[in-house]
């Protein structure tokens, strides 16, 4: 995955507020794993992946539905960049 930016981090948390609260958790491994999909896939063809982009977590995210980006004062927002920043935490965890 190309290195993760704070754009990256409020556009996955702008789509897991889009998302039901019940599909959250599962949405946000998903696009760790499309990202990973895509980088790999620029790394070896020298082009984007047609259906997941550049490999950034920004290009997996904006493929879906976005809610507009509220302020940190909204518990909802706090709560859904935490969790891409938990699932950042393991990513890199499990990476080295």
């Amino acid at each position: 995955m190309r290195p993760v930016l704070h754009g990256d981090v409020s556009a996955a948390a702008r789509a897991l507020l889009a998302a039901p609260l019940e599909d959250r958790e599962s949405l946000c491994a998903r696009m760790f794993r499309e990202a990973q999909l895509a980088y790999k896939h620029v790394s070896q063809t020298g082009q984007l992946h047609p259906k997941f982009g550049n490999g950034s977590l920004m290009a997996v995210a904006r493929n879906r539905p976005l809610a507009d980006e509220p302020c940190f004062d909204d518990l909802h927002y706090c709560r859904c960049f935490e969790l891409v920043l938990r699932h950042l935490g393991l990513f890199l965890a499990t990476r080295c």
